[in-house]
C-alpha cells in the first residue's frame, strides 16, 4: 500500500509541474504564436542478467519535454529535460522558447501546417501490479534454477515501472497518459556438439502472474532441452510451416507499419495491391487498432485523439487507412488521429480456431518457428518479405517434434502466407511488446496469435 501511494503521489508531482509549466509557456506566447508541449517521462527499474546472475541493476528517473512553436505558417521543434523541479523546468522551457523564436523567423512556410486545437481534453491512469523492487530479482531467477539446484544460462533485461506521456497546447487542450508495465526479455543458451544454442522468450504486461512466467520459464526449458538433438538440415523450397507468436509478430508487424494513407497514396505501400483490388489477403486476418489495452495512449504528438478502435483490415479486405492531419490536408482526407509516421500504435490480431495442443497435430511435417531476425523487404511494392529463422526453431514430422534445424533464410509475399496459403491461426494471442530501451523505454507492442502456412518458401 506504502509503495502504490508513493507512485500515486509522484505522479500527481509530475502531473503538477508539467501543468504549471504549461501555463507559464503559454502566458510568454505572443498574439501570433501557437504552441504545443509534449512530455515523456519514466521512472524504472532496470537489471542485467547473465548466467543466471544479476550484472547491473538501477533505477532511472528521466524525462523530455519537447516543444513546438508555430508562427506565420512556420514550425520549429526544440527539446530540454524535465526535472520535476518547477523553477528549473521553466528556466530551461522559457530559454527554448526564445530560441524558436530565432529559428522559427529562418524556416520556409509549411503549406501541410497543422494549427492546435481544442478538441478536448482527457487523463487516463493505469496502475498496474509490479513487482516490489526488493522481490523482483528473485521472482525473475527462482523458476530458472532447476529443482537440482543447477542453473540455466540465463541472460536478458528486466525493465519495469512508470511510464508517462503528456501533450497540451496552447489553443486550451491538455492530456495525460500514465502506466505501469514491465517487460523481461530473455534468452537461455546450451552448448551442443555443433555449437552453442538459444531459446528466446519475452514476458510482459501490467500485472506480473507468477503462474505464467513460470509457464513460460519451464516451455523454453523443453525447447531448451530439445536443441540438443542433431540439428537437420534442410534444402531450400516450400515447407508447412507454423509461426508461433514470436514470429508471427515480426511479419505481421510489417503489415501494421503499411497502412498509413501518405505512403498508399506515394504508391509505396506493400498494401496497395491490395487497396487497388488487384491482390488479395486471406479472411481469416483481421488487423485493428485497439487503445482500450491501455498499453499507449490514445493522442498523438499534436494532441489528436484517436477513435479507441478503428478496424484496419477487416476479413482480408482493407477498409481503413491511418491518416494524419499532414496528410488530411495534402490529400483532401479525413483525418483519425494517427500518428506523423501513419504506422500503428496499439495493432492487435484476431484470434482464429487452432487450440494450441493441436498445433503439432494440424502441422503434421514441416517446420516449428519460434523466432526470426533480420527482417526486410524485398520487394515493398509487391509485398515481399526476407528474412531468417532463428533461436528455437525445429523439424516436426508426422507431429512429432524431431530436431533442431540449421538457420534458413525465406522470401515469400505476403499475399501468399497471409493470402491463399494462410491456414490457421490460433485460438490464442499473446502480446509481444516493444522493447526497445534507447534513450527512453517504448511503450506499446502488438497483440499476435500464431499462425500455420502452407507453402512458405525458403531460399537457403
Amino acid at each position: 500500500m506504502d509503495r502504490l501511494m508513493g507512485r500515486h503521489l509522484e505522479e500527481q508531482l509530475l502531473e503538477d509541474v508539467f501543468d504549471q509549466l504549461t501555463d507559464r509557456l503559454i502566458t510568454s506566447l505572443y498574439s501570433s504564436e501557437y504552441l504545443t508541449i509534449s512530455l515523456e517521462s519514466e521512472r524504472s527499474q532496470f537489471t542485467r542478467f547473465n548466467k543466471a546472475k544479476v550484472r547491473q541493476s538501477g533505477f532511472v528517473a528521466d524525462g523530455n519535454i519537447t516543444i513546438s512553436l508555430i508562427s506565420n505558417q512556420r514550425e520549429a521543434y526544440a527539446e530540454f529535460p524535465f526535472t520535476g523541479n518547477l523553477d528549473h523546468d521553466t528556466a530551461y522551457a522559457i530559454a527554448s522558447l526564445d530560441y524558436l523564436r530565432q529559428e522559427v523567423a529562418q524556416i520556409p512556410e509549411n503549406p501541410y501546417l497543422v494549427i492546435p486545437e481544442n478538441q478536448g481534453s482527457s487523463r487516463e491512469v493505469y496502475q498496474g501490479n509490479l513487482l516490489n523492487t526488493e522481490e523482483a530479482i528473485a521472482a525473475i531467477l527462482t523458476p530458472v534454477t532447476n529443482p537440482v539446484n543447477s542453473t540455466v544460462d540465463f541472460a536478458g533485461l528486466y525493465a519495469s515501472g512508470l511510464i508517462i506521456r503528456a501533450n497540451a497546447n496552447s489553443a486550451g487542450q491538455r492530456h495525460w497518459f500514465a502506466t505501469d508495465s514491465f517487460f523481461v526479455d530473455y534468452s537461455m543458451f546450451v552448448q551442443t556438439n555443433s555449437g552453442e544454442k538459444a531459446v528466446k522468450g519475452i514476458y510482459a504486461g501490467k500485472e506480473w502472474q507468477p503462474e505464467n512466467y513460470n509457464f513460460q520459464i519451464n516451455r523454453s526449458k523443453e525447447q531448451l532441452a530439445a536443441l540438443q538433438r542433431p540439428s537437420k538440415t534442410l534444402e531450400r523450397g516450400q515447407y508447412h510451416t507454423y509461426f508461433a507468436p514470436a514470429a508471427a509478430s515480426d511479419l505481421l508487424g510489417f503489415i501494421a507499419n503499411s497502412v498509413g494513407e501518405s505512403s498508399l497514396q506515394q504508391s509505396s505501400s506493400a498494401l496497395l495491391k491490395l487497396k487497388n483490388q488487384e491482390k488479395s489477403l486471406s479472411p481469416l486476418l483481421s488487423l485493428s487498432e485497439n487503445f482500450t489495452y491501455g498499453n499507449v495512449p490514445r493522442f498523438n504528438s499534436i494532441g489528436e485523439v484517436a477513435p479507441e478502435i478503428l478496424p484496419v483490415i477487416a476479413n482480408g479486405n482493407l477498409v481503413n487507412t491511418l491518416i494524419s492531419s499532414r496528410s488530411a490536408k495534402e490529400y483532401n482526407k479525413v483525418g483519425n488521429g494517427a500518428s506523423v509516421g501513419e504506422s500503428m500504435r496499439s495493432p492487435e490480431v484476431a484470434a482464429g480456431s487452432l487450440a494450441a495442443a493441436n498445433i503439432l497435430q494440424q502441422l503434421d511435417t514441416g517446420l516449428y518457428l519460434s523466432n526470426l531476425h533480420y527482417l526486410n523487404w524485398s520487394d515493398r511494392t509487391g509485398g515481399r518479405i526476407t528474412g531468417m529463422t532463428r533461436y528455437a526453431c525445429f523439424w516436426v514430422d508426422q507431429g512429432e517434434l524431431i530436431a533442431p534445424i540449421e538457420n534458413l533464410r525465406f522470401d515469400d509475399s505476403i499475399y501468399n502466407f497471409l493470402g491463399k496459403n494462410l491456414e490457421e491461426l490460433t485460438d490464442f494471442r499473446e502480446f509481444i511488446p516493444n522493447v526497445s530501451t534507447y534513450e527512453k523505454r517504448s511503450l506499446g507492442g502488438i497483440f499476435v496469435p500464431g499462425m500455420l502456412v502452407k507453402d512458405f518458401t525458403f531460399t537457403l
